[in-house]
């Protein structure tokens, strides 16, 4: 297994570099903030520098906008290791590295996992069980480090979902980033009802606002670092909303908003209790990555490598 180095140690670097551990991987990596680990190098140059030496796959770990800083330390310290990173939206990201380390083997990644606390001391090893972990399947992504990112999203204890840059950053625009908008806009409607209002407030609210709880730097980042896509989702929203509002405004009937609602959530828990169809995947063919972002498309998920062979599973 190829030692993994982790740049930045906060929430879902921390994890995955607890998580690699788990699973037998020699792990390490360095973070700005303190941490007190013997896992934990005192500088990035040093994390870096036994990275170049044991050829170990670098993971970038940091929000967004320090993403650049750390690509530029890579690309003085280890620029012929494999690249990946755990970063909420992935077209910046490929176009830093493209900027930074034009010639790096790169594949993007994102693992779907969180929670509102943040740092080192909230990090699991067991975060990313069963949860999806994007690894981006670009046609111009390496073989070799798609597959360093792959193996180390399934040791981490997750399901790798292929698809490419442009498709995740619209998808994760609509389930996780426009949530983020939506929960602030609830969070602040509630608050200026008072504390009568806020005293009532019981599980839709609290659960409508709960990543109101994650600090404001973070899902700026996140959702800044998205802003085209993330529009194009406000702006679908808002017609919603708008149309929400003319209903109750001419006829006092919310049914059709209600019922859109109740059917999208219903194609949610469809999708997560459906029976999987595993089929294998030839790593060898040349046309594996389309393969593999069909794959993605359709709602599947890779499970495991076996030698050249990827086990995808597809929802019955």
């Amino acid at each position: 297994m190829r030692p993994v180095c982790v740049l930045g140690l906060g929430l879902i670097g921390g994890s995955v570099l607890k998580a690699a551990t788990r699973a037998g991987w020699e792990a390490f990596g360095a973070s700005h903030e303190p941490v007190t680990d013997p896992r934990v190098e005192p500088t990035v140059t040093a994390a870096l520098a036994r990275a170049a030496r044991s050829d170990a796959l670098v993971v970038v770990a940091v929000p967004l906008p320090a993403v650049d800083d750390v690509l530029r330390e890579v690309a003085a310290h280890a620029p012929d290791c494999l690249l990946t990173d755990v970063v909420s939206v992935k077209q910046p990201v490929a176009d830093a590295v493209a900027k930074r380390l034009p010639n790096a083997r790169y594949a993007g990644g994102h693992p779907m996992a969180g929670k509102s606390a943040s740092g080192w001391d909230a990090a699991e090893e067991s975060l990313f069980d069963g949860a999806a972990w994007v690894v981006t399947t670009d046609e111009d992504v390496p073989r070799d480090a798609w597959r360093a990112a792959a193996e180390l999203a399934l040791a981490c204890g997750a399901e790798v979902v292929p698809t490419t840059t442009r498709e995740h950053d619209a998808a994760v625009a609509r389930i996780s980033h426009l949530p983020h908008i939506l929960a602030a806009v609830l969070a602040s409607t509630g608050a200026d009802g008072g504390s009568l209002a806020l005293s009532l407030a019981a599980g839709s609210f609290r659960d409508g606002t709960r990543v109101m709880t994650t600090r404001p730097e973070l899902v700026l980042a996140m959702c800044e670092g998205n802003r085209g896509p993330l529009l194009a989702a406000v702006d679908e929203a808002l017609g919603r909303l708008g149309a929400a509002r003319g209903a109750l405004a001419s006829t006092g009937g919310l049914a059709a908003t209600v019922r859109a609602g109740h059917d999208g959530r219903q194609q949610l828990e469809d999708l997560r209790g459906a029976d999987r169809e595993e089929f294998p995947i030839d790593l060898t063919d040349p046309e594996a990555f389309e393969t593999l972002r069909d794959l993605g498309t359709a709602g599947g998920r890779l499970l495991r490598l076996e030698g050249d062979t990827a086990i995808g599973a597809l929802p019955a």
